[in-house]
This record gives C-alpha cells, sequence and structure tokens, in this order.
C-alpha cells in the first residue's frame, strides 16, 4: 500500500468554500478508480503546519496504480486547480509518498 499525502499552503485571498470545492473534486476520481480519500483542514493542537493547513491522503494498493491516478487526466485538471490557488504555485504544494 503506498499512502499519497498531499499538503497544500492555499493563498490568503482563496476562501474555504473555494478550497471545498476543490478538494470536492477528488469524490468522483477517486470513486472511479476505487481508491479512498480524506481530504480537510488541519485540526492540529501542535500549531506546527507552517502555512500547509489543508491536505489529502489517498490510499493506493500498489506504485502502479498510484501511477494511474497520476497520469488520469482528471487528476492533472484537479492537479492544476491546486497550482492554481496555492501559495507561490508549485513551491505551496508537498507530496510524499509513504508506502506502508
Amino acid at each position: 500500500m503506498i499512502r499519497h499525502i498531499v499538503l497544500i499552503r492555499f493563498r490568503a485571498d482563496v476562501t474555504e468554500d473555494t478550497v471545498g470545492n476543490i478538494l470536492q473534486a477528488l469524490t468522483p476520481l477517486c470513486a472511479r478508480l476505487g481508491v479512498s480519500f480524506v481530504a480537510g483542514r488541519s485540526e492540529s493542537p501542535e500549531k506546527i503546519e507552517r502555512g500547509f493547513l489543508h491536505g489529502f491522503t489517498i490510499d493506493f494498493p500498489s506504485w502502479e496504480a498510484l501511477q494511474t491516478y497520476a497520469d488520469d487526466p482528471d487528476h492533472k485538471a484537479f492537479g492544476g486547480q491546486l497550482v492554481a490557488h496555492a501559495e507561490g504555485g508549485i513551491e505551496g504544494i508537498l507530496v510524499f509518498d509513504l508506502p506502508f
């Protein structure tokens, strides 16, 4: 299994409603690919997010499944939305893939 972890530092002018609408695009994509995801805003009591206040995780059964997701046109459109709304573009996004 691979846990795909994505943290986003959205620009200050991006509203919570807009963030919710962007992250909602994962629902049909993940359903179509047969994987589950969790998305939302950090509620960490440690408060060391360094501006990465939103994120999501998707669990993939294999590296091949993760690659299928990465190559999917809907994923590419979703990623474009993240980059367009993240602080500093791609610099405002952190991706970490953890095998477990």
